[in-house]
């Protein structure tokens, strides 16, 4: 874990090179109407930890014109990879950060003198899909045992929920199988397809690339194996949170339109809605893509962070290694916002 906090305060320095070599921005669509009013429009940069299918309501909104609507001229970096995300948040770099919540963790106990809060929760189950190299209809959890699995970056929410899984299934990570945390996982699945590891950890779209490419086929889902799970939140320092709740209120209130989208349509009309963020895959992979995360209820009904899902992040964490002391719910999530987007 210290490396990664290192790591989170060296890349303030170094995050410019970061988001502007690896990821272009996106900004939201406008209506005509909407247009005449671009300058009155509030400017907020969001930094997302992967621009995936995972994250489908966000896209939603921001296809939709819902930001817009909330008076948002919102600005998209990715910033591949949490630490990354983290990084950006505290220098300033980008106002909202969209990450896993086990950095604001890892920063508050560090001593960060303006926490990063966490104020909506948009992922309930893991993303991440085993993946392997041949089919295997009537795969088990013991399978992996002696095997080479890509895992991804150590203390990440990919590897650590991927582990809590194994010990839950009584296998031990350290000594039953062998595990290569040294890849991120924004990377594994080329590391695949080149050869590397019997099995991998793949979000999507990699997961269902993997398998358009004949390199791999899943053969299990992370986020029906580990339960309901606080993958993905959104967050920002206090002090902006502080200075700015009229912007907080109207992004939240946005994504919850999102959410209230995807949870009452089909795969196909969700696939439609966000095709024009993912230009490299077709319209039946997306939808495809959709179905799969839909099936296994990735997204919760509100984007309230619940207490019983910080706790079990925790457990997550201290069953990883990776959490020194539990933090107080109350010192790193904000529930106000999402609540009061339930009453619009």
């Amino acid at each position: 874990m210290k490396k990664v906090i290192a790591f989170l305060w060296a890349g303030v320095l170094a995050l410019g090179l970061l988001t502007t070599g690896c990821a272009g921005e996106k900004e939201e669509k406008e209506t005509g109407a909407e247009a005449s009013q671009r300058e009155e429009l509030q400017k907020v940069t969001l930094n997302e930890v992967a621009h995936s299918i995972f994250y489908a309501p966000q896209y939603v909104a921001i296809e939709e014109g819902y930001f817009v609507e909330e008076g948002i001229k919102l600005e998209v970096v990715t910033g591949f990879g949490a630490d990354k995300v983290m990084a950006s948040v505290l220098s300033g770099e980008s106002d909202i950060g969209f990450m896993g919540s086990e950095s604001s963790i890892y920063a508050y106990q560090q001593g960060a003198n303006d926490p990063v809060i966490n104020f909506a929760q948009l992922t309930q189950r893991a993303g991440n899909f085993i993946v392997a190299r041949e089919e295997m209809p009537d795969f088990q959890w013991t399978d992996l045992v002696g095997k080479d699995v890509l895992g991804g970056r150590k203390s990440g929410m990919p590897e650590m929920v991927f582990e809590y899984i194994l010990k839950q299934k009584g296998i031990d990570p350290d000594q039953d199988l062998n595990i290569d945390r040294s890849i991120d996982f924004g990377s594994t699945a080329a590391a695949f397809a080149g050869g590397q590891g019997e099995f991998s950890v793949e979000f999507e779209p990699s997961a269902t690339a993997l398998e358009q490419e004949g390199a791999g086929y899943v053969v299990a889902s992370c986020g029906v194996e580990s339960g309901y799970v606080p993958y993905t939140a959104y967050s920002a320092k206090e002090s902006y949170i502080e200075e700015n709740p009229e912007i907080i209120q109207g992004f939240v209130n946005a994504l919850q339109k999102g959410m209230d989208y995807v949870n009452y349509h089909t795969p196909e009309e969700i696939a439609g809605i966000i095709q024009p963020q993912f230009k490299e895959n077709d319209l039946e992979t997306i939808t495809t893509i959709v179905k799969r995360y839909q099936e296994q209820d990735t997204w919760k009904e509100n984007l309230v962070f619940e207490k019983e899902s910080f706790e079990l992040l925790q457990d997550i964490l201290d069953s990883a290694g990776e959490l020194e002391e539990r933090v107080p719910y109350e010192k790193l999530v904000d529930t106000a916002y999402a609540k009061k987007a339930l009453e619009n």
